[in-house]
Parts: C-alpha cells; sequence; structure tokens
C-alpha cells in the first residue's frame, strides 16, 4: 500500500459564542486531521453570519495551498443557522451522500433529531468542503465514520482526497 498524500486542510468554526478557549469541536477537527497525517492550514472562528461564513470559505477556495475546508456549527435550524445558506451558493458540486450518509450514521447515535442536520459536502475549485453540525460529538461522528476514510489518499474503491491532489483529479476516482 502506498503512503498517504497530506492533505492541507483549513478549519472554521462557526459560532457567536465561541472562543479559541472554548472551541472543542473546532479543536477535535484539528486534532483528528493532525492525528491522521494531515496538515493545519488555517483555523478561524467566525459568527453566524452568511456573509462572513462565504467570505472565509470562498478566500480558502481561491487559495491553492487549501485543498479541504471543514466547517463546524451553523447547521441546525435556529434564526442564527447559516452555514447551509453561506456554502452552498459557492459549490461547483455537491456531495448528497456526505448528508446522507452523516444522517445514518447520526442516527444510531442521537435517533430522530439527526433530522435536524443540514451538513452538507460539495467541491468547489478542487477543494472539498464539508460542513458538521457544532456538536463536538458530531464532528467526532463525521470525521471518524466518514471523513477520515473519505480524506485518505490510500482508501480504496475511491475517496476524496484523489481529487484534490494535483495531477489525480481526472483519474476516475469515482
Amino acid at each position: 500500500m502506498s503512503d498517504l498524500t497530506p492533505l492541507s486542510i483549513a478549519v472554521l468554526t462557526v459560532s457567536d459564542t465561541r472562543t479559541e478557549e472554548t472551541d472543542r469541536s473546532g479543536d477535535l477537527l484539528v486534532s483528528s486531521l493532525r492525528d491522521a497525517g494531515h496538515h493545519l492550514v488555517e483555523k478561524r472562528i467566525v459568527a453566524d453570519d452568511v456573509y462572513r461564513i462565504r467570505a472565509v470559505v470562498a478566500d480558502w477556495i481561491a487559495d491553492e495551498t487549501v485543498q479541504v475546508v471543514l466547517t463546524t456549527g451553523g447547521t441546525g435550524f435556529t434564526g442564527r443557522d447559516s452555514t447551509p445558506e453561506a456554502v452552498s451558493v459557492l459549490l461547483d458540486k455537491t456531495i448528497d451522500g456526505f448528508g446522507e450518509l452523516f444522517r445514518q450514521v447520526s442516527f444510531e447515535e442521537i435517533g430522530s433529531s439527526t433530522v435536524q442536520s443540514r451538513c452538507l459536502g460539495g467541491l468547489a475549485n478542487a477543494t472539498v468542503i464539508f460542513c458538521l453540525p457544532g456538536s463536538t460529538g458530531s464532528c467526532r461522528t463525521g470525521w471518524e465514520r466518514i471523513l477520515r476514510e473519505q480524506l485518505d489518499s490510500r482508501h480504496q474503491p475511491c475517496n476524496f482526497a484523489n481529487l484534490v491532489i494535483p495531477g489525480r483529479g481526472q483519474h476516475g476516482n469515482g
């Protein structure tokens, strides 16, 4: 088996209340991606505001050094939850199966409450974007049950890593 090709990943926490000291979900994603052998490009916290979220994610999509964007927070139904609205318009293609699979595996943990998750995934400018709920448990579920494998260039029969690694994106990755 070939070696892992580390990806360059940016992490965005969407919250009106979290700080670097209280951002357990963002910290979990950072430690998980590092433990898996990937590189953290940048970690930020932004208020749950459509235009602030969109500006940060758009900058990362345009940045050739960022291959993956992971967001946490803002995917529910409260008045300020706006991550899907902010990010969806930036996507060239949606990864419908990500949200579907996330809700399926999340159902095992939290039952029917998972129906309120509006997490999503997509591809924009050779960057994959995954928007997870804000709870630490949801981020752990998303990482351990889906993203760890899908961001591993060695995972077969297909993975998203090979779509964002230069020179590999056109080779029938599923």
